[in-house]
């Protein structure tokens, strides 16, 4: 048995206990907890979304930013965990959400960026991403999204810098 293919399991699932420790410092010490979304712009216009695994609904790709980390290398690492896309550029912030009821887990400050993406789609984390997809702006899903991922982008097509 080759003990380097635990190493993968192994990383994830401590990965997985940490956002989880997070979580629960949060309630905890009553502060929000910073996250990230992306507005993940393909080199042919198109936006990428994920199926969140937890409530089926589409999302941005993002996450919560790790302890010593700054909010650009959060965007990069979430979308490479989310997507396996690589982040090009951050073109701008299009605002900071931080309604209590935003995130139904926690009561999270997320900080929503524009950015140009490359590479190949690929589900990097299964127990976070159902799928993932490419849209046209014109034809982004019309259900609810996740969160309020739906307000997120109304304000970037509105041009819109929020901070809410």
């Amino acid at each position: 048995m080759n003990i380097l293919a635990f190493f993968p399991a192994v990383i994830k699932s401590t990965r997985s206990l940490w956002h989880f420790g997070q979580t629960i410092l949060g309630i905890i010490f009553r502060h929000p907890i910073t996250g990230t979304s992306i507005i993940s712009i393909l080199p042919d216009g198109r936006i990428v979304l994920i199926r969140r695994s937890d409530d089926g609904l589409w999302a941005l790709p993002g996450g919560m930013v790790d302890w010593g980390e700054d909010v650009t290398s959060a965007v990069r690492r979430e979308l490479m965990e989310e997507t396996g896309l690589e982040l090009v550029k951050i073109r701008r912030l299009v605002g900071v959400y931080s309604a209590p009821d935003r995130d139904p887990r926690i009561h999270s400050i997320c900080i929503v960026v524009e950015a140009d993406v490359q590479g190949e789609m690929k589900i990097q984390d299964s127990l976070e991403v159902l799928e993932i997809q490419a849209f046209p702006a014109i034809s982004l899903p019309k259900p609810q999204m996740s969160h309020d991922h739906k307000q997120q982008l109304q304000d970037y097509f509105d041009g819109l810098t929020t901070l809410d």
